[in-house]
């Protein structure tokens, strides 16, 4: 899986190259992540005696394809949906479902908001208008960022970014035929 994951993330590179359309990817994203694992925890699944949130279903389902794309990073996110999963599940069980909708609400549309209007920076459409898979790319894109300021998977990154110019020189080609 390795090499699909490096082709997908050099696609998403290539929509993101300004340094302001990632910033507000930073926040954007975990936001919209959260969102969706903060609706999901009002749905309780029938199993064992008081039920599995659909919240940690999708939220385990999702990170074991986030590990099987690559593992360092796939683990790495544990960090961020640990505690996103248990303060979704907290508010659903105490605060009632007018508080999830309402905190859903606030960050799916905030976030959004900061993707589209990154992209005005960037000057492209969002990835994922050309690639819906590209919605599950994003957050190991923010985690591989984090990584490389941390000098982790140097290769990586190499790897990605020979794909992405790749990418990006067809694109000129087929652009000036």
């Amino acid at each position: 899986m390795g090499d699909l994951f490096e082709r997908q993330m050099a696609m998403y590179v290539t929509y993101h190259r300004d340094a302001r359309n990632r910033a507000t990817h930073f926040l954007g994203i975990p936001a919209i992540v959260f969102s969706l694992i903060q609706l999901s925890a009002l749905v309780r699944l029938p199993v064992g005696e008081q039920g599995l949130s659909l919240a940690v279903a999708l939220t385990v389902a999702v990170w074991a394809l986030w590990v099987a794309l690559n593992r360092p990073i796939g683990l790495a996110m544990a960090l961020f949906l640990a505690p996103c999963v248990w303060l979704a599940e907290w508010v659903a069980a105490t605060q009632g479902p007018a508080t999830v909708w309402w905190v859903f609400g606030a960050t799916f549309v905030g976030g959004w908001a900061l993707q589209l209007w990154g992209h005005v920076y960037e000057g492209k459409r969002p990835a994922l208008l050309s690639n819906l898979f590209q919605a599950l790319i994003g957050p190991m894109f923010l985690v591989a960022e984090i990584f490389e300021h941390l000098g982790l998977q140097k290769d990586l990154r190499d790897r990605v970014e020979t794909i992405a110019r790749a990418r990006e020189a067809g694109m000129v080609k087929a652009a000036a035929e």
